[in-house]
């Protein structure tokens, strides 16, 4: 590693570690992105790199324990395992060059893919994307029927910062990511956006009703505050 800063070693050459500057920040920040797995070191206008530098190196054992932290990488590939809905299942693939199109199908404790591809992570994501998105349809409006309300259009994404969100005109988006997340999890998820739907705020009444559109909300919610980072992990190289 580089040497600098009086021979201490060149922080900007730490793994995890990535150089933002901002014309808006007033001061040297850093900023943890799990989804990313990175550590943004955030520098302000007029602050030389040098001065960033050491900043940085002084937190090297903050820097250090945030990314201990980071979720685990588990990429689709062959014989790896990853949870559906809070069941294991193994990805089994088959490579066939002479197929024009990847085919995949989930099953018992095994997701088998039928492809011409090297590397399946697109396929394979965007056939997750559709089963997650079928059973959240079906929970969030099974959810808003039972409060008399409807729901304008849901969608998933590959969202960094929220699991969900409602919008003021009934349009629900959750994260894709859900799918790795135990079910009471999700429901949890799914009843919050959902309650939304009455309070656009998060009064006794809202929080009331999250119970009420959910068995296992207090459950799911305590599960997705420990362990929601880790779903950013999967699928990833």
């Amino acid at each position: 590693m580089p040497l600098s800063l009086d021979n201490k070693p060149m922080v900007m050459d730490i793994e995890h570690l990535e150089v933002h500057k901002s014309r808006r920040a007033k001061r040297l920040a850093l900023r943890v992105d799990s989804s990313r797995c990175v550590i943004r070191l955030v520098i302000p206008p007029h602050t030389s790199m040098r001065r960033a530098e050491e900043f940085a190196y002084l937190n090297r054992d903050w820097i250090a324990e945030k990314v201990s932290n980071f979720p685990k990488i588990i990429p689709f590939e062959d014989n790896e395992t990853i949870p559906i809905f809070g069941q294991d299942k193994t990805i089994n693939i088959t490579y066939d060059a002479s197929i024009k199109t990847t085919r995949i199908r989930v099953e018992d404790d095994r997701i088998h893919v039928h492809t011409n591809q090297d590397d399946i992570t697109s396929r394979l994501s965007r056939h997750l994307k559709r089963l997650v998105k079928d059973e959240i349809s079906i929970l969030a409006r099974n959810k808003a029927a039972r409060i008399d309300k409807k729901i304008d259009a849901i969608s998933v994404r590959d969202t960094k910062s929220r699991w969900g969100s409602c919008s003021s005109t009934g349009t629900l988006s959750f994260s894709w990511r859900l799918i790795f997340a135990p079910y009471i999890a999700l429901d949890y998820v799914v009843a919050h956006e959902v309650a939304h739907l009455v309070h656009m705020d998060h009064s006794k009444n809202f929080w009331s009703l999250c119970c009420d559109l959910s068995d296992e909300y207090v459950k799911g919610k305590k599960w997705m505050n420990t362990h929601g980072h880790t779903l950013h992990g999967y699928g990833r190289t």
